[in-house]
């Protein structure tokens, strides 16, 4: 109802606008000023957006049902005509009122969404995004023999005694010589190249937790104390001092840092307990994401690729490596020519020119040249640069189901 949209729109302007609630419509005239701004206006204004494209989505949807349900109701296509005609007046009054109540807000909110840089929010596991990581590395379960009649019954998962992974490439030698171009090397030496060593490495992993939604009740109040706990080889965290009193859609917006050890300790468990003061904590629900899949991964999963690259402010690049640095190592493994900077802003990768901002503004205001945009730019379309490119993880946030082992195959 439009009420409704009212409502979301003055959350919008307290969240989105750093924070400013009260004054509603005067928050909004004011381009929201960058100091007050930070990651979390970004995820805000992100779920605006998602939720925005989620209703249009709908809205097609509904829309093209209603047109099917007239064509079939009326055969007079004159009939039809004036009811889209109808539908376009009932959408457009519509409009007017958003226009007529809020004459203001509208230009500025269009400033907001170009001012507030956005990540992108995925309703879903990463994995189900990116084929589950699984682009040369495939994950195969080991299962134990079944020895006596109680084990024919036992499940899949409870005789898993590990996991092997790895890849199987079948060729016939020669090779024809179309093989030989797309795969890019000489494939006498095989077709596992450039593939990481098997020794073990040490790996620093940062673990955010943004929130839950619909949390399941655990206590008889319908409600729950919920808290984090993190599992990773021998590393066990548990946060209960900070456990969240009476609440199903807890924000949590803690990060947590765990050093670890591949292949050993590659399956990261995170779960929500419900704290209690009596007794044990029940475990509310978990999931469990495959880091090594993730690291080896060509889409280059360890830190996803911003929409823009700045140096300072609530934006600030967070991966180790400056995009630059990224774009020649995958030039450099994909056996890519480039990258090839050019006057003009043009930045020459396999046979594609792309084009961008050769500046960059310090806190200070002052400019400096610089390649970093040009390269982003790449690595945004790293899936249009023939053979070697594929889609790059984007700067995100995920949304996993939490399932609990009692009750399976029910989100929790």
């Amino acid at each position: 109802t439009e009420e409704e949209k009212e409502k979301k729109k003055k959350k919008k302007k307290g969240g989105g606008g750093g924070g400013g609630g009260g004054g509603g419509e005067e928050v909004e005239e004011e381009e929201p000023d960058e100091s007050m701004l930070d990651w979390w206006s970004k995820y805000f204004a992100s779920i605006e957006t998602m939720k925005e494209q989620l209703r249009q989505q709908e809205a097609a949807a509904a829309e093209a049902e209603e047109k099917e349900e007239m064509e079939i109701g009326e055969g007079s296509k004159a009939q039809v005509k004036n009811k889209d005609k109808d539908k376009d007046k009932s959408k457009a009054p519509k409009d007017d009122k958003k226009k007529k109540q809020q004459p203001v807000p509208e230009l500025p909110e269009k400033k907001n969404k170009q001012k507030i840089d956005e990540l992108k929010v995925f309703n879903k596991e990463l994995e189900a995004e990116f084929d589950n990581f699984e682009d040369w590395l495939h994950t195969f379960n080991l299962l134990r023999g079944k020895i006596g009649d109680n084990d024919d019954n036992a499940t899949e998962e409870e005789r898993i005694v590990g996991r092997f992974k790895g890849s199987m490439c079948v060729y016939k030698v020669p090779l024809p010589d179309d093989v030989t171009k797309e795969a890019g090397y000489d494939p006498t030496f095989g077709m596992f190249q450039g593939i990481p060593s098997n020794d073990p490495i040490n790996v620093l992993v940062r673990v955010y937790i943004v929130r839950a939604t619909d949390l399941h009740p655990a206590d008889i109040n319908g409600k729950a104390d919920p808290y984090i706990a993190i599992k990773l080889g021998k590393t066990d965290i548990k946060d209960k001092e900070n456990y969240i009193s009476k609440q199903l859609n807890p924000v949590f917006g803690k990060s947590f840092d765990i050093e670890a050890t591949f292949p050993m300790e590659s399956m990261l468990t995170v779960a929500v307990y419900d704290w209690d003061l009596v007794g044990t904590d029940d475990l509310i629900g978990e999931t469990k994401i495959d880091l090594e899949n993730r690291f080896y991964s060509k889409h280059r999963a360890t830190c996803g690729v911003s929409q823009t690259y700045s140096i300072h402010g609530y934006n600030t690049w967070r991966d180790p490596m400056k995009p630059s640095q990224i774009l020649s190592k995958l030039c450099k493994e994909g056996k890519v020519d480039g990258p090839h900077f050019g006057p003009g802003g043009r930045v020459k990768v396999a046979n594609r020119v792309f084009t961008g901002p050769t500046e960059i503004e310090d806190e200070n205001g002052q400019k400096k040249p610089t390649d970093e945009h040009l390269a982003l730019a790449v690595l945004r379309h790293w899936e249009d640069i023939p053979r070697a490119g594929c889609r790059l993880v984007p700067e995100h946030v995920e949304t996993r189901p939490l399932l609990n082992p009692d009750k399976p195959g029910i989100e929790q």
